[in-house]
């Protein structure tokens, strides 16, 4: 009864963001229609819960739309949540995986303005969802140490205030932390602070390379679309560009980025259009200023390759940014600032998921499979650092949370991760599966009546897992399996392991679910959950009856097993049925860092 109250009330205060008023309130406020921002948005509104997203931009969806990247890096085998949602979507529109898959960096290309209009057809379905655009974050509301909403301004002026229980920052290069008086982080940490061997000695206040992005449209043969020379073109700057094994053409670089409909993005690396530009801490205007040296960079790559190689006939679409230059809305910030959340994610929990201090794998919310990715070219003062492989990992629920901030969540690149993990957990699925927890963790908090962080970790995961998203990242269990949400829950215990496999651009952790599993294997989870369970080394297959007596020994009930399965080996998927049945360890609550916090 005292939810519903709160719910209600809350949903009639909220009523005032409608119309377009300058003062307003309503329960989530999401900063930025960014990746995460959509997603989380959407998430919110699908669990009833009254919220409004305010956009700078006038298109939903960040990377993929105002950024110009619209090529998804990862989870081509992770079909999860509202990421499987929208890839389905486009997949519908252009007519399959295929026509998807035109060009060599990704599985799926698409159009910008494309992707932006399934974005607003998926927000425009939600009743208690409202959106607005034109504006751009210039304060945060709070009392003491808690968020209570945040101000905005458009291109004239023109303020909005927006109060709310619960806000979400979903800016590209988290804004909302340093105006809400949130600690975090910015540039590479130390190897002191993240214990992470890979790390530099002393941090510095080094980001990675950006890239202002232009999406170039074939206008066919005999069409001249050469823009004017720019101010400081000179062919050296971009001499070599496609000078790399398997590449090697002026052609083959293009088709990295081709697109469906006869269009490329640019979006290249290699003496391309990256650049190094450390500008999140300027303000609003020098920001912007300092931001034309992107564009122009831009725009001297796009004459090089009208000009120089060859290509005439492409030209920036004419149907994609409403820009003078045709170029991107927003560019391409692959690192900003990074909060100081209740947990740090770090290179380490990726590659070690297992062997850590915290077991940040149970709290799960997000799942990827890309590697460390980090754009450092333009910095030659830089190490170069040699990333190790990783397996497919989750994203930890407490590094959505402020490690001291109450009612703020941080969502898209901003969430509490150090600088090398960063390099893996800022790819467009993730963020957009991070967006969809960072909404989801939102409406819990506000029909609970109560601060983020006091939302138990376990209550997210079951909510996301109804809406068929995964909290661990296993490559092959899908969401179609019928045990689909049971071995997930199972996985997020760590009694029936995951088994990493670094792969190429698109890493596994393998559930194994019809392999047999040995005493051995099985003593080793249950331990960890159960340390009353010996560990064993037991080689031998794990039996139904053996299964029994281990779990009755971890303090799970008693299991009937038929004295003609006692000697049968079990596998996997076996196991974990009766796992869940005799100690339904998913139900036994842990906290941020993983642990189990009762028996």
């Amino acid at each position: 009864m005292k939810r519903l109250l709160i719910s209600l009330l809350a949903g009639l205060a909220a009523a005032g963001c409608a119309g377009g008023a300058a003062d307003c309130r309503t329960d989530v406020l999401v900063i930025g229609g960014t990746t995460s921002g959509t997603t989380a948005a959407i998430a919110s509104a699908r669990m009833g819960v009254r919220t409004l997203m305010v956009e700078q931009t006038p298109m939903l969806g960040g990377m993929l739309t105002a950024q110009g990247v619209c090529a998804t890096d990862g989870n081509f085998n992770l079909p999860s949540g509202l990421w499987n949602e929208f890839r389905e979507r486009l997949r519908q529109r252009y007519g399959g995986i295929g026509a998807l898959w035109t060009g060599w960096v990704s599985t799926t290309l698409f159009e910008p303005h494309v992707a932006d209009s399934i974005f607003k057809a998926m927000a425009a379905a939600e009743p208690q969802l409202e959106v607005r655009y034109g504006y751009r974050l210039t304060g945060i509301l709070r009392r003491s140490d808690r968020v209570t909403g945040a101000e905005f301004t458009d291109s004239t002026g023109h303020r909005l205030r927006v109060r709310a229980r619960v806000t979400i920052d979903a800016t590209d290069l988290g804004d909302a932390l340093p105006l809400s008086g949130s600690a975090y982080r910015l540039g590479m940490d130390s190897r002191r602070e993240t214990g992470e061997e890979l790390a530099p000695d002393e941090a510095n206040d080094v980001v990675q390379d950006l890239t202002l992005v232009a999406i170039l449209k074939d206008y066919g043969p005999g069409n001249d679309r050469t823009i004017p020379r720019p101010e400081g073109y000179d062919p050296a700057e971009f001499e070599g560009c496609y000078d790399l094994p398997g590449v090697e053409s002026a052609e083959r670089m293009l088709e990295y980025g081709r697109m469906p409909n006869h269009k490329y993005m640019i979006n290249w690396p290699k003496a391309g259009n990256d650049i190094n530009l450390n500008v999140v801490e300027l303000p609003f205007a020098e920001r912007e200023a300092a931001l034309e040296a992107a564009r122009q960079k831009t725009l001297r790559f796009v004459y090089h390759i009208q000009h120089t190689l060859g290509y005439r006939h492409l030209g920036p679409a004419d149907d994609e940014f409403d820009t003078p230059d045709r170029l991107a809305y927003l560019p391409y910030h692959r690192e900003g600032r990074r909060a100081k959340g209740v947990v740090l994610m770090t290179l380490d929990d990726i590659t070690q998921r297992y062997d850590r201090p915290t077991q940040l794998y149970r709290t799960g919310i997000s799942v990827g499979d890309y590697p460390v990715d980090h754009h450092r070219n333009c910095r030659t003062d830089v190490e170069k650092i040699h990333f190790p492989p990783v397996p497919s990992f989750s994203i930890p629920l407490g590094a959505l949370i402020p490690e001291r901030t109450e009612n703020l969540i941080v969502a898209d690149k901003a969430i509490s991760v150090s600088n090398l993990a960063n390099g893996s957990t800022r790819l467009q699925p993730v963020v957009m599966l991070t967006g969809q927890a960072a909404g989801t963790l939102a409406a819990l908090s506000v029909t609970g009546g109560c601060t983020p962080r006091e939302v138990a970790v376990r209550d997210v995961q079951r909510a996301l897992l109804e809406q068929k998203a995964y909290i661990a990242p296993l490559y092959d269990v899908t969401p179609d399996d019928s045990d689909f949400a049971l071995l997930q829950r199972i996985a997020a215990t760590g009694i029936l392991r995951m088994t990493g496999e670094p792969y190429f651009w698109a890493n596994r952790s393998w559930f194994y679910p019809e392999r047999e599993i040995t005493v051995a294997e099985f003593t080793q989870g249950l331990h960890d959950y159960a340390p009353a369970v010996a560990l064993s080394a037991d080689s031998t297959l794990l039996t139904a009856g053996r299964a029994a007596e281990l779990l009755r020994a971890a303090g799970g009930t008693t299991v009937q097993i038929a004295p003609s399965d006692a000697e049968r080996p079990l596998t996997r998927r076996e196991t974990a049925r009766l796992v869940e049945r005799s100690l339904d360890p998913f139900s036994r609550p842990v906290d941020h860092t993983g642990a189990f916090t009762k028996p």
